[in-house]
């Protein structure tokens, strides 16, 4: 299945119906009276959010959605059919603006959850409704409204926990395959991630906690550069970001100050986000190397660590703890679990 995260579309909501001008014929009443009927409203177009529903591929090759239009009045003062709403579906977790202005419309988040986009036109007057004292027979009659259009710009946020970040090649992939079911393309090169895995995690309690494998950061991501910039959207719903950095590198400090500096850039408040700095690959050094390595990034995290706000839930575990694992060796694996719990509140 293709992922696609990002759309737009133009809706157009039903027109209202015609009223009518008629009069009632019927043996033995000669003047019967004004008897035209209203027009029917115009269909209205939501948008409803779907936990069945990944991506926004269904909005790749269809752009126009339009809800029927009302029915005309009809004699005896009968009222137009009402337009049928017209029903979107979209992912849990789809970010809807205007296209034109970019302002914020609805943030469909729980499924089920509906957002009215465009409102259908009102119906027309038949001219039973002009009757008054002064015109008897009224031939007057009014056209149905025409819908709202909208042209709706859709960003899908992913709903997930934790986002798993880092340089390309850091083994975020490697990570979530061995912690949950996904089974994310890992390979010995770069960018094998191109879009977000998601996976779940199971809980102590029993149910589960979703894990999003973001792709690869790179300097001047925040800017365009790779493609972090497309998908960095996806980690401002997390309540807990795992920073992995590869003990391999040529300089794994420097590996975590540049994604630092990308969450930074970016904004959104990322940067103050909680973090979890998750030393990967520790298989690949001596056990003298591997600990002079965790202290300075032990020093460079007590140094960096976001300062806690009354919002930040939970406190949790000190941030400034890096935590050594091997994802290839499955080692390290339930104390990263146990910590990730401990910062999310989770027993």
């Amino acid at each position: 299945m293709q992922f696609i995260d990002q759309a737009r579309i133009a809706v157009r909501a039903g027109r209202g119906g015609d009223g009518i001008v008629a009069f009632r014929r019927e043996k033995y009443v000669p003047a019967g009276g004004p008897a035209g009927g209203d027009g029917g409203r115009g269909g209205d177009v939501l948008l409803r959010a779907d936990a069945n529903l990944q991506t926004l591929l269904d909005f790749k090759f269809r752009r126009l959605f339009a809800a029927t239009d009302g029915g005309r009045g009809g004699p005896n003062r009968c009222t137009g059919a009402s337009g049928a709403p017209l029903v979107i579906r979209v992912p849990c977790g789809t970010e809807v603006r205007d296209a034109r202005t970019g302002i914020l419309l609805g943030d469909l988040t729980a499924a089920g959850e509906e957002l009215l986009v465009a409102l259908g036109g009102r119906g027309g007057l038949g001219n039973a409704h002009y009757l008054s004292n002064r015109n008897r027979a009224p031939e007057k009659c009014t056209e149905g409204r025409e819908g709202e259009e909208w042209l709706l710009q859709l960003e899908l946020k992913l709903l997930a926990e934790v986002g798993i970040i880092g340089l390309p090649n850091a083994g975020k992939s490697t990570l979530i395959s061995v912690l949950s079911s996904a089974r994310p393309r890992i390979a010995d090169y770069p960018f094998t991630t191109l879009v977000p895995n998601l996976g779940v995690v199971r809980r102590p309690s029993g149910d589960g906690t979703v894990f999003a494998d973001i792709p690869g950061l790179i300097a001047g991501a925040a800017q365009g550069a790779g493609l972090g910039h497309d998908f960095l959207r996806h980690i401002e719903r997390t309540r807990l970001l795992l920073h992995l950095v590869d003990a391999g590198s040529e300089d794994p400090l420097a590996d975590l100050q540049v994604v630092e500096g990308e969450l930074a850039a970016y904004g959104h408040g990322l940067e103050q986000r909680p973090r979890l700095v998750v030393l990967n690959k520790s298989e690949l050094l001596d056990p003298e190397a591997l600990a002079e390595l965790v202290e300075r990034l032990r020093v460079h995290c007590a140094l960096t660590a976001p300062l806690p706000t009354d919002t930040e839930e939970p406190p949790g575990k000190p941030l400034d703890q890096p935590v050594v694992i091997s994802a290839a060796a499955s080692r390290g694996l339930d104390r990263l679990l146990a910590a990730v719990w401990r910062l999310l509140g989770i027993s």
